[in-house]
């Protein structure tokens, strides 16, 4: 599946989202109870964002007997990484062509 960067940037937008790829991107799997744990949101806020991260590809859930983990899919943010590569390099060589133009 191919997910559109802006679905990223909307996604990763959000602050409970950024906090919960944080969470995820270190390591294990986790359930939506672990990642409630020393948050003032309940597990159906969470399950929520969740779900627009699974959409925007970088999260993945799984059953595991009773119990639905979430793993995080770090492939839309390599997507976005070379995107901001591409990006930047586009500003330094229209900068480096100004400043030619500048300094003759």
């Amino acid at each position: 599946m191919r997910v559109a960067q802006a679905d990223v940037f909307a996604a990763l937008g959000d602050e409970t989202r950024l906090a919960l790829v944080a969470q995820l991107a270190r390591g294990q799997p986790r359930s939506i109870a672990e990642l409630t744990r020393g948050s003032r949101l309940t597990r159906q806020a969470i399950r929520k964002h969740l779900r627009v991260l699974e959409t925007a590809g970088m999260v993945r859930g799984m059953r595991l007997g009773r119990e639905h983990r979430f793993a995080f899919t770090p492939q839309p943010i390599v997507g976005i990484r070379e995107y901001l590569d591409f990006v930047s390099e586009q500003w330094d060589q229209a900068l480096g062509r100004l400043q030619s133009f500048v300094e003759r």
